[in-house]
């Protein structure tokens, strides 16, 4: 093999390689990509026992899944952000939830029952955090219309605001039944029963 053909079998195996690694990047980022949003579906959240016979019952009984309008919030609406930055450190973050998965740590009602406060704080400090972020994805500070809102609501949500207040600071137990924290936070009853 002269010079000539070296140069060309060593242009040519480049090439090859930088195509191969093209393909086998766009293959790689789509499957990715792919499983991401798989993930992020409702019946994905509701495929293991413990979600669906827990806090998937819950959420069914309230205004996120039926009301007047039709829309529907699901778990990754509110679960999942839609970002992709954020996306991808709670799907980081959820990988300690299969691992308490495997090693059941919620898979009877009791045990889940037991760990629901532990839970329910993870999820409403990650909520504070990220102010309210999914939340507002529907919720709008600016497009809210006082003038449907009752008394109350204005007054408690012109306050919130004013005070640097976000959604779960006043909305926990709107999605799922709020854990018996009265020993712990003698207001808790009170958002409870409201």
């Amino acid at each position: 093999m002269n010079q000539q053909q070296r140069g060309l079998l060593a242009r040519f195996s480049a090439g090859t390689l930088v195509i191969v690694a093209f393909v086998a990047g766009v293959v790689l980022w789509g499957g990715f990509n792919w499983a991401m949003e798989l993930t992020n579906t409702e019946s994905f959240c509701i495929s293991c026992h413990e979600m669906k016979d827990n806090l998937y019952a819950e959420y069914k009984k309230t205004i996120h899944y039926s009301n007047r309008t039709g829309v529907r919030a699901t778990c990754p609406d509110c679960h999942v952000p839609k970002d992709w930055v954020h996306k991808v450190k709670r799907k980081i973050q959820a990988s300690n939830e299969l691992y308490h998965k495997l090693l059941g740590s919620i898979d009877t009602r009791e045990k889940f029952e037991a760990k629901r406060l532990v839970l329910a704080r993870h999820e409403w400090e990650r909520m504070k955090a990220s102010d309210s972020r999914e939340c507002r994805n529907c919720h709008n500070y600016n497009s809210m219309d006082y003038g449907t809102q009752g008394r109350r609501a204005v007054a408690q949500h012109t306050e919130g605001f004013a005070q640097g207040k976000t959604c779960i600071d006043c909305h926990k137990g709107i999605a799922h039944e709020l854990p018996d924290m009265y020993q712990e936070d003698k207001s808790a009853v009170l958002m409870k029963h409201q």
